[in-house]
């Protein structure tokens, strides 16, 4: 493989620094010389829709594949949760690396957290996922749609737009930005999706020298719970339109899987919830625990939510 690696990356200021950070592990761990490609993608341009309505989180991916395909790039770094469960045919993910804090955070100018906020507040946020369980935990709020990047979202806050909003803790500390953050959900009340925390590393699958120095750089225990997490999703189909949730946590040496989905268009429906646990030492098995918890889900009722989706 060549010594010189160009690492394509979207151009918001947190997926930048995600790159650098990749950038930097690749010059000290490997002596590697790396420049990046910044690129706009399609989720980055269409800020006036949610994702659930324009084709889900595949479109912040598909232009850095592209550079992949292309040789412009050797290599892409995704924050995980951005990537679809299944990737196309000729890419993969040769690295998971050990994930920052994947709790979401309440942001507000005004109020320290969720309880504070008074009735009819209105809360901002992009991700089904955080709509169905705020609704669950506080169903008097406002839940408003927010696009935009980071930066944008904390400005569209501090213009007044919002009374709060609901944002990845991770992004906030990458940046050091972590004085934004009023209070913590316990992953009890908000459960992260999959991967929430956690970067990926693709690249073509053809590139067997550069997969192979970059899986010394996985952190197995975050890639075998991410792995569960994922597959929890890929077994029910998921999607930006199906607001689901899965985290998974070692206790005692055992993976212990949480999942929840909501209904897409019925807020008065109940979150459905799994949780399961294993001792889990490969990926087929982190894979089988997070069927086994759809599988948990499905008998708990998600089919009928599943089927909403498809007519939402």
């Amino acid at each position: 493989m060549s010594s010189h690696i160009i690492i394509a990356t979207r151009e918001s200021r947190l997926a930048l620094w995600q790159a650098e950070y990749v950038r930097d592990l690749l010059k000290s761990c490997f002596g590697l010389s790396v420049e990046l490609l910044g690129m706009t993608t399609r989720g980055d341009e269409i800020l006036d829709r949610t994702l659930s309505k324009v084709g889900g989180k595949g479109l912040f991916v598909k232009e850095l594949e592209t550079a992949l395909e292309e040789g412009r790039a050797q290599l892409a770094v995704h924050s995980l949760k951005d990537v679809p469960m299944d990737l196309p045919d000729g890419f993969e993910l040769a690295a998971v690396l050990e994930r920052e804090d994947p709790r979401d955070a309440f942001v507000s100018n005004q109020y320290g957290s969720l309880a504070d906020l008074p009735k009819g507040a209105k809360v901002g946020t992009s991700s089904l996922r955080r709509v169905v369980q705020l609704r669950a935990l506080r169903p008097d709020l406002l839940v408003e749609p927010l696009r935009g990047n980071l930066d944008t979202r904390l400005r569209k806050l501090d213009e007044g737009q919002y009374d709060a909003i609901v944002l990845a803790a991770a992004g906030l500390k990458r940046l050091g930005m972590a004085s934004r953050i009023r209070s913590e959900f316990a992953t009890d009340q908000m459960l992260p999706c999959a991967g929430q925390g956690a970067l990926g590393l693709e690249v073509r699958s053809d590139a067997t020298a550069l997969r192979s120095k970059l899986a010394t750089l996985v952190h197995a225990p975050t890639a075998l719970a991410v792995q569960a997490e994922r597959a929890v999703s890929r077994a029910l189909g998921g999607s930006c339109s199906m607001p689901l949730a899965a985290h998974a946590v070692w206790i005692d040496g055992a993976l212990s899987l949480r999942a929840a989905v909501g209904h897409p268009e019925n807020v008065e429906a109940p979150l459905l919830r799994a949780s399961v646990n294993a001792v889990v030492q490969t990926e087929a098995q982190a894979r089988a625990l997070g069927e086994q918890a759809a599988a948990a889900l499905r008998e708990a009722g998600a089919a009928a939510y599943l089927s909403a989706v498809g007519s939402a």
